[in-house]
């Protein structure tokens, strides 16, 4: 008998962490144990290229702005062709659809929370409240990637803690490792001189990502301390990248800053850094400090949502408030005085991957999840 599928309901399949995380544990579970297919609710990307097995079929509904009604039903026969045992829904976005996996006879259904968006940083957003607790009793599983998610998820939410697993995301050990010496190939030719400080950071350039205030931060801390060569790389693309382009040239930072847009050399890049930093105002579980932390990086990041859990403060990295420029550049400034704080701070946070973040972990815990749904799912059909 063939493995039981699961069907992962995604807004869209293009590189962000959410994303990165589905693609690990596709990649990483035993096939043997269960099958995927994917399902973009709008459309998705070569990012797609980065599923390993050819079986894994991605599919997209392409739905229309506003309420497209067409979309459900596109689902809805959708399901009913595939069959799935398990329907797996990802933040608020694909929420409505567990009343379609359930229309379409999926009986075992589990909903994953990553973070927040824009408009829910601090997750009181009462509209989206009401959306939860409505659809509560039709989810047999709740997965939350941060005990902050887990505990929110609860408290706000109503879901008892029983229905909720919280799982971190694992990291590829393998391909996030330190580097055996300077790494800076990666980089522009000339770009950083062999003692520059390089920090950087990943990801979309969008507002709650907030890479303004890190923009900041480094200028600020280079007027604090001139007298060493400090670098700044900004990895990714998005609404944000015009005004962060503008502030470079009013800074006169073009020559200190790199944009190299999106990239699929991230471990790469992450070993040219000497410091990674999430200026993020609101998190789940940040993947990209995870493997900034398995690339013997140590981490700058802001203290929200799941941050302070895999940042180990003064052990592995530090932690600033958000939107907070002068206290993020404190903390620049404070490494580059203290290079052998630096490097303890980096090798810290490798140990830490190594003792409690390991990818086979996550994906144990992933199928233990799937297992109980299917298990309710059974005890309540018979």
């Amino acid at each position: 008998m063939a493995a039981p599928l699961v069907v992962h309901i995604i807004h869209r399949l293009a590189i962000g962490g959410l994303e990165n995380g589905l693609v690990n544990l596709i990649n990483h579970m035993p096939e043997e144990r269960y099958r995927h297919a994917i399902v973009c609710m709008t459309q998705s990307s070569d990012f797609r290229q980065r599923i390993k097995n050819p079986d894994v079929a991605v599919y997209e509904l392409h739905k229309q702005p506003g309420h497209d009604m067409g979309l459900y039903f596109r689902l809805w026969r959708l399901l009913r062709r595939l069959r799935p045992a398990v329907v797996h829904t990802r933040n608020i976005g694909t929420l409505e659809c567990q009343f379609i996996a359930l229309l379409a006879g999926v009986s075992a259904r589990v909903h994953g929370e990553h973070g927040r968006d824009m408009a829910d940083i601090d997750g009181r957003n009462a509209t989206y409240l009401r959306l939860r607790r409505l659809f509560r009793p039709l989810i047999s599983r709740y997965i939350a990637v941060s005990r902050d998610l887990a505990q929110w998820l609860h408290t706000q939410a109503g879901v008892p803690e029983a229905r909720v697993a919280q799982i971190y995301n694992g990291v590829d050990e393998q391909k996030f490792h330190p580097r055996a010496a300077l790494a800076r190939a990666v980089l522009p030719t000339g770009f950083a001189p062999p003692d520059a400080i390089v920090v950087g950071t990943i990801g979309r350039l969008s507002g709650e990502k907030d890479q303004l205030t890190l923009l900041r931060a480094f200028a600020r801390a280079r007027a604090l301390h001139p007298q060493r060569e400090l670098r700044l790389v900004l990895v990714g693309d998005g609404p944000l990248k015009a005004e962060i382009e503008r502030e470079i040239v009013i800074g006169n930072l073009q020559s200190d800053v790199w944009l190299p847009g999106a990239r699929g050399d991230i471990a790469e890049i992450l070993r040219a850094l000497d410091i990674f930093i999430l200026p993020s105002l609101g998190e789940g579980i940040s993947n990209t400090i995870l493997e900034a932390m398995a690339s013997g990086v140590a981490v700058i990041a802001t203290r929200v949502g799941g941050n302070p859990e895999l940042v180990v403060e003064n052990a592995t990295g530090r932690l600033v408030p958000a939107a907070d420029p002068e206290s993020m550049a404190q903390a620049i400034v404070n490494y580059v005085q203290q290079p052998e704080v630096l490097w303890q701070h980096a090798q810290a946070g490798r140990a830490r991957i190594e003792r409690e973040y390991s990818m086979a972990a996550m994906v144990r815990q992933y199928m233990a999840v799937y297992d109980a749904a299917l298990l309710r799912a059974c005890s309540i059909t018979h």
